[in-house]
């Protein structure tokens, strides 16, 4: 569905050029649900960018269902970290969700219909004339979700978008992910600066270099496909696998894409990975 092939961004700026991204590629499936972590600044949301179709890459391309991005597509959304900036304050929930519809021409019908179930499945239908400003972060966010479920595209790319809540909020919504990555069959890429965030939610966790980056590894997240915070959490397996992620992060803050260190891929149907260690950091 979705594939990013020899990602290269530079900056230029007056006096020096930055370059973020280098020889970036990978790919995600029909229907998966991936995450994407790495150091600080290493230039993850410059890659969801340049995925969207918002910035224009230096070298490289991105295809969504085999067609190159060359703008933001009609088939992806997006859920930025900020909820509050991409929600409008004078608007009330239910005319944020339906705001990107109206591109749609579907009609009241089919628009009232689309949004009433997005709604309903994020846990809003009793808050639809509430306005943002009224409603806690947790809830805000979810209408930014809400919005992203009413057009119902393909792919879905999310960035750090429970970066600003609580943890509790946190949990809940991870989990409200997960139910809406398997009743909807949307393919899904989530960028997050958190470990624990990036093993819990995918099928695979994508681990970035320090810019300019490159990727260091594609783990196959093996935990059972039923996930709960309680039971996953705790489970040794979960353990060994944020050990390594952690341990991969640590190693990638002093290796950047400059290295000659090739790729490690994890996917399902590659070399097993060598045995992880059971002690948390």
């Amino acid at each position: 569905m979705l594939d990013v092939r020899n990602l290269r961004k530079i900056y230029t700026g007056r006096n020096r050029n930055v370059e973020a991204l280098r020889n970036l590629t990978f790919h995600i499936g029909a229907g998966e649900l991936v995450c994407l972590v790495g150091p600080s600044g290493c230039g993850k949301t410059t890659l969801l960018k340049c995925m969207a179709g918002l910035l224009v890459p230096t070298d490289g391309e991105v295809l969504l269902d085999g067609r190159p991005v060359d703008g933001p597509p009609p088939g992806m959304a997006v859920v930025f970290q900020e909820y509050g900036r991409s929600l409008f304050a004078w608007m009330n929930v239910r005319d944020n969700v339906a705001l990107p519809l109206r591109r749609k021409k579907l009609g009241k019908a089919r628009t009232r219909e689309l949004v009433d179930h997005a709604l309903d499945v994020v846990g809003l239908a009793d808050a639809h004339q509430a306005y943002p400003w009224q409603l806690s972060g947790g809830m805000q966010q979810r209408v930014a979700i809400a919005r992203a479920v009413a057009f119902e595209p393909k792919v879905l790319l999310m960035d750090e978008p429970f970066a600003a809540v609580d943890a509790q909020t946190r949990a809940e919504l991870e989990d409200l992910i997960r139910q809406l990555w398997r009743e909807l069959g949307v393919t899904v890429l989530f960028v997050t600066h958190d470990i624990d965030e990036a093993v819990y939610l995918g099928q695979r966790t994508v681990i970035l270099s320090k810019s300019p980056t490159v990727v260091r590894e594609d783990l196959a997240i093996d935990l059972p496909d039923e996930r709960d915070q309680l039971h996953t959490r705790s489970s040794p397996r979960f353990a060994e696998l944020r050990a390594h992620v952690y341990e991969q992060i640590q190693l990638a803050k002093h290796h950047s894409g400059d290295t000659d260190t090739e790729p490690v891929d994890r996917t399902p149907g590659s070399a097993p990975a060598p045995a992880l260690q059971k002690t948390q950091p």
